[in-house]
Order: structure tokens, then sequence, then C-alpha cells
């Protein structure tokens, strides 16, 4: 399929997982990709552009911290000057510090806050004016804890719920553009995040969730490229769960 031919998709987050996921997904579509995560990840985004390369497909990795405005200034400024344009921004980079509120500290709070959320501000905001350019397509990936909240998690679910009321309002900014903007919240998918948690927290999960297993990443990322798609013009402001009915 050619579907994102001629189209360039920035990815933040995309060393493994999701992101990873997402950037093979849309190369097997013939889309441009610009691959990003911080510097400690040079390696994996090397072997991800070797991977799109050969899918036949077309890669630059561009190293930032979301969480620094000035580098995902110089970021976005590099991919307008290395490949034209932009069309799609996927918001996927994240990380979590889980800990109950009596024992987390600052610094737990704030380092998920500065990625998981004002990165989102972050490159949104960097990238803005690209994407009306090109009636382009905006994803923000947010989670089902950011819906439901999760015990451990008061900092993760608070950026996760603020990608959501983030991603309402700017639909609502930007609609006149032709731009959409859409969330999905993930439940349990199968990533290194997940590989680490106990057995038995795992079989719980898979307990309560209706389809009885975790999510794959090329599942989630089908769901990224089908709302960066033409087939989804029509969808903006809304969270798309996809958690295998976890949240029913």
């Amino acid at each position: 399929m050619n579907m994102f031919k001629d189209k360039v998709v920035l990815i933040t987050g995309a060393s493994q997982g999701i992101g990873k996921a997402t950037a093979l997904k849309f190369a097997e579509q013939k889309a441009s990709l610009a691959i990003n995560d911080i510097g400690g990840q040079e390696e994996q985004l090397k072997e991800l552009k070797n991977e799109i390369e050969k899918l036949g497909g077309r890669a630059n990795y561009y190293l930032a911290d979301v969480a620094n405005y000035e580098e995902v200034e110089k970021m976005v400024q590099s991919i307008k000057n290395d490949l034209g344009k932009l069309d799609v921004l996927v918001n996927n980079a994240g990380i979590c510090r889980d800990k109950t509120l009596a024992k987390m500290t600052k610094e737990d709070w704030q380092k998920v806050i500065d990625i998981d959320l004002t990165g989102v501000f972050n490159c949104t905001k960097a990238a803005l004016a690209l994407i009306v350019n090109n009636r382009g397509k905006i994803i923000n990936v947010s989670s089902l804890v950011g819906i439901r909240g999760n015990f451990g998690q008061t900092n993760y679910a608070a950026a996760k719920a603020g990608i959501i009321g983030f991603t309402k309002s700017l639909a609502k900014e930007v609609g006149r553009f032709g731009v959409t903007v859409n969330a999905i919240a993930p439940g349990f998918i199968e990533t290194n995040l997940t590989q680490k948690m106990p057995e038995e927290i795992k079989g719980m999960v898979k307990k309560f969730t209706p389809l009885g297993r975790f999510g794959r990443p090329e599942e989630v990322a089908f769901l990224i490229t089908f709302l960066a798609s033409e087939k989804a013009d029509f969808i903006t402001g809304s969270v798309v769960n996809i958690d295998g009915g976890l949240s029913l």
C-alpha cells in the first residue's frame, strides 16, 4: 500500500515499543519518516532507520529531548530543511516513574509531567505551522490510565489525562484549517514496560480484560496510521480506546 506516499511523519519516542511499531507501519505504506528519541537511544534509532530502509522506506533520525523546547524547535527546523514539510505528528514519547503519592518525590512528578505532557505541547507548538500548512494530522498517545487512573501512577495519570484535554481543545482551534487532532488510549500493551511487571499482576490484568490478553504494539500502530489517513478525515477531538475491553 502507498497510502502515505509523499507524506512526512514525525514520531517521537520512536526507538522502541509503540513508537517503533508505528514507524514501521508508516514505512510499509511508503511514508517518509522523521524518527525521534533522546541521545541515549541513538543506536536503536540507527537500527530502526536500517529496518525502514530495508522495507524500501525513507527515514531520518533526530535526537532531541521532547521536554526541552529549544531542542524540539531545532529538530522541527531540521525536518523542514531535510524533508521539506511535515504532514503527520505522532506524540508518542513518554515515561513512567510509578510510586504512591506518599512516596513520590517532586522529581518523580516533574519528570513525568515534563516528558509526557509538556513534551506534547513542545512538539505540537513547534510543528503546528507546518501541520496547518499541509492540512495535516496530529495523534497523541494518551493512556487508559488517563481516563480511569491507576494505583501508584498519579503523575502518569495526570499527564495522560492532560493530553486528552489538550487534544480536545486543540481540535477545536485547528479544525477550521482542516487539521484533525485525536488521542488514543492504550491499555496494557506488550512493551518493555509491561514485560517488567510481576507475573501475578499480568495475570490479574488479563483476567479483567475481556479479550484475555495484552495488546501488541502493531495493533496500536494500525490505529495510529488509520487516524493519520484520509479515511479518518471526519474524526477529530476523539479519544479512541485500544485496551481489549479493559475499560468496560
